[in-house]
């Protein structure tokens, strides 16, 4: 599956324990990343300073469903759950 420009559900609803430009300490479950843009594209995707957690995230159909809605809401499932 390929991923669904400007869902931004894996830039949202997980946290990110890892650095990202911005935001030094990485983000808390829920809160939109810094580098996520008005069209909910990420502005250092290709970079070498995304953080490696980010890169590694493949689209899945189990995980990221038809809709942005289900994205976030299954990412925010699999946080709770963890």
């Amino acid at each position: 599956m390929s991923c669904r420009l400007g869902c931004g559900a894996c830039c949202i609803a997980p946290s990110i324990s890892s650095p990202i430009p911005g935001m030094p300490n990485g983000k808390p479950a829920g809160q939109r990343c810094i580098q996520l843009n008005d069209q909910n594209l990420c502005k250092i995707f290709g970079q070498p300073d995304r953080p490696a957690v980010c890169s590694q995230f493949k689209a899945d159909r189990d995980i990221c469903g038809s809709t942005n809605q289900y994205a976030i809401d299954m990412l925010t499932e699999l946080e709770h759950l963890t």
